[in-house]
């Protein structure tokens, strides 16, 4: 069984697909990182960093005690290697994987995650910030776009590259319907893991979550004004 500590975000998206694809038994524990359940001390004892998603594997391999992972990309390796899908064994084929997962752990996610943020969550519009991310984000839907152009999904079959850049699109998506309009290969791959059984139930598991979102200044002050120090001093407490 896999303890998915989770809430319904692009990154928490990736691991339920995964899951989903998978076949992997798994429970959700949901973790409102708007209301700062990030912070509690239990929680920073599965994910450092105080970030969801993180899994627990109470059945790991090695036949060992249960084993937490926090990071979506460290995640949806460990869950490949463990089921044998996803990821292929060959050596460029695995090499090719891992290079498009770490576009979008590096580059896609970060950057559609910050134009996002200063479009929507910024207190006041900075202009420069809001160009910077938002061409960035283009250029990268770009690269994807001709990615795609000779072949069905990111790496020719389906894999752990799909599920991580696709919760990101998708998000784009709904922020702004017209981002992809530009980028055909995108919006035909987009349309077609849609459609998946697996896509459709790994978002569901999201919609009774939807209800408990928190208020702008809850959010304001679990998402984005943390230090070293304000960490420090929540999982004291």
């Amino acid at each position: 069984m896999i303890e998915l500590h989770y809430w319904p975000t692009s990154n928490g998206h990736k691991i339920t697909m995964a899951l989903e694809e998978m076949g992997l038994p798994y429970e959700i524990h949901p973790v409102n990182i708007g209301k700062g359940e990030q912070f509690r001390p239990a929680f920073i004892a599965i994910s450092p960093n105080n970030r969801m998603p993180a899994i627990i594997d109470r059945a790991p391999a090695d036949g060992g005690g249960p084993l937490p992972i926090f990071e979506s990309g460290a995640i949806l390796i460990y869950l490949a290697e463990k089921c044998g899908k996803f990821l292929p064994a060959d050596l460029r084929g695995r090499a090719d994987v891992l290079q498009w997962l770490f576009w979008q752990v590096g580059g896609l996610g970060p950057m559609a995650g910050q134009k996002g943020h200063f479009l929507h969550s910024a207190p006041e519009p900075v202009p420069y910030a809001i160009d910077r991310y938002t061409r960035e984000v283009d250029r990268l839907f770009g690269v994807l776009d001709r990615r795609l152009a000779d072949r069905e999904f990111v790496c020719g079959a389906y894999s752990i590259a799909d599920f991580a850049i696709y919760p990101w699109t998708v998000s784009a998506l709904k922020r702004d319907a017209t981002v992809l309009a530009a980028f055909a290969n995108v919006r035909r791959w987009t349309d077609a893991i849609a459609k998946r059984p697996a896509t459709i139930a790994a978002f569901a598991k999201g919609d009774p979550l939807q209800a408990q979102q928190a208020t702008d200044e809850e959010r304001q002050r679990n998402l984005y004004s943390q230090t070293a120090a304000s960490v420090a001093d929540r999982v004291g407490k």
